[in-house]
């Protein structure tokens, strides 16, 4: 049995047009919508790990942690629901936000629901900063959380749609690059902050927060809408002006007369979410249900947003957590870079399958480590060298999954649906990656407690599932026209019986050979 499945190039239409600086500039513009997602996964966990911010909303965690330090149990020093509620209730609301964006996506457009995203993160943003009371922190991170959840939703879309197909999956991988670079800036300035006197700098750290959300309101505020949602909207004459200028040509009546086709098809379908659970839709709902799900199961948020609260765990000192958790930060910006470079030059499946296999030897390597020198009881202490070598361990793991899953978490799903279901498929996309996150995010430090190292080897078994997933049922889409992607899935070995016919967009002018 073959793995995957791929698409002939001569069923793929080919079409006219250039990568313009145009389209170079709106995609990174709306790729500076991961920043809000970013700087929140990197600012939370650092300023979580700080004393003040402990002493003035969760005293109790202070003393859980003092009595942690008498009994040398590395494992259970942070064991707090609450604490984690602090964290974890941005996703919630995110996953929310997001079925109320997936409606907003499709009636008024990518721009506005971006544009919503932004404001509502600007607003959550100077709560948290000047919040005096656990309930404006809460309710500031709620606010948080449906930034990140319109966000989320409509800027992969944005990107995919905008984005020609030879580098779709390249543009596309500007949201995650832009999530990594915000992870690293929040990781600088938690370990800038730290040392302020006076004990007010996670005040400053999370204030900060509304640097990445005045620049996605004011981006998002200058876009143009996709040609695609244009025309979704009614706008034909003015979707075609905005695709010749998008591709840098007159010359675009085979890609304009296919989106007019996926438009004709969209029209027929009124409650997308319903729509979606049709059979001929089988593909897409799969897709975008799992790999979101094991996105999370990876163990990646137990490194990213928990970083310094982990490392200081394990027996970090209070700057060198701060510290390696920049480092592990930095690596996870270069390796997105990878991620860029390649994803269209070698397609989906080889990263995938890559980082599956490397992700999975470090996590058993860092739980080995753990094991050998904390046991069971939690009871020891790393060496400088013990310390260095399972900081290399997690930035092998933090690179693997840099250039694989996360980046292609958010772009597969983002271009596999037809325009009739793609609002919907990215809300569910979203709402499932935010439900685990939300679930990863409050049980993690319970599990770490209860699991101790095996909570490594719980993660390492979810990446082998989902690597052979990955092999089987998962198709290879780069350079293929995100209206055509259905021809795809129609040659897939399994997924092939579930495409009608009717669904091959652009099939009979390749047949005729033409754009071909």
């Amino acid at each position: 049995m073959e793995g995957g499945g791929f698409v002939a190039a001569s069923k793929v239409s080919i079409y006219e047009g250039r990568v313009t600086a145009f389209v170079i500039c709106t995609c990174l513009i709306a790729a500076s919508g991961g920043l809000l997602f970013g700087y929140d996964l990197g600012i939370s966990g650092g300023v979580t790990s700080m004393e003040p911010f402990l002493k003035k909303f969760f005293p109790s965690v202070l003393e859980q942690q003092s009595k942690a330090s008498q009994t040398e149990n590395q494992y259970c020093k942070f064991d707090s629901q609450l604490l984690t509620l602090f964290t974890s209730s941005l996703y919630l609301a995110a996953l929310v936000a997001s079925f109320f964006a997936s409606i907003v996506t499709r009636i008024f457009g990518r721009k506005i629901s971006m544009l919503a995203g932004a404001v509502a993160f600007l607003i959550g943003s100077i709560l948290n900063g000047v919040s005096m009371n656990i309930g404006v922190l809460i309710f500031g991170r709620l606010l948080l959380g449906v930034g990140v959840g319109f966000a989320n939703q409509s800027v992969p879309v944005y990107l995919s749609e905008m984005a020609p197909a030879s580098i779709r999956g390249a543009l596309n991988i500007g949201f995650q690059m832009a999530v990594t670079i915000g992870i690293l800036a929040a990781g600088l300035i938690n370990y800038g902050t730290a040392k302020i006197e006076g004990g007010w700098g996670w005040r400053l750290s999370l204030v900060l927060a509304v640097v990445p959300a005045v620049v996605m309101t004011a981006g998002s505020y200058l876009l143009p809408d996709t040609p695609n949602s244009i025309l979704e909207r009614g706008q034909p004459e003015k979707a075609r002006q905005m695709l010749q200028k998008v591709r840098g040509t007159q010359h675009v009546d085979a890609e304009f007369q296919d989106l007019l086709d996926a438009t004709e098809a969209a029209k027929k379908v009124e409650q997308p979410w319903t729509s979606i659970l049709q059979p001929r839709y089988r593909p897409q709902l799969v897709i975008c249900i799992l790999i979101p799900f094991f996105q999370q199961l990876t163990g990646i948020n137990v490194v990213m947003f928990y970083a310094p609260v982990l490392f200081k765990t394990l027996g970090f000192g209070d700057d060198a957590s701060l510290m390696s958790a920049v480092i592990s930060g930095i690596v996870n910006v270069l390796a997105t870079m990878v991620s860029i470079y390649s994803v269209d030059k070698f397609g989906r499946r080889v990263l995938f399958l890559e980082g599956g296999a490397q992700m999975f030897i470090f996590q058993i390597a860092i739980g080995t480590m753990i094991a050998v020198r904390f046991g069971v009881n939690g009871d020891g202490e790393l060496s400088r060298w013990d310390a260095n070598t399972l900081l290399l361990f997690i930035c092998a793991y933090v690179a693997a999954f840099a250039w694989s899953w996360g980046p292609l978490g958010w772009l597969v799903p983002s271009e596999i649906c037809p325009l009739e279901i793609r609002s919907a498929g990215q809300g569910i996309n979203v709402a499932v990656n935010m439900i685990f996150t939300f679930i990863i995010g409050q049980v993690f430090l319970s599990m770490l407690c209860h699991m101790k190292f095996g909570l490594f080897f719980f993660f390492a078994g979810f990446v082998v599932i989902m690597t052979v997933f990955v092999y089987y049922f998962l198709p290879e889409t780069k350079n293929v026209p995100i209206e055509e992607i259905n021809q795809v899935w129609k040659q897939h070995w399994f997924w092939g019986k579930y495409i009608p016919d009717e669904a091959l967009i652009g099939l009979s002018r390749n047949d005729e050979g033409r754009d071909t």
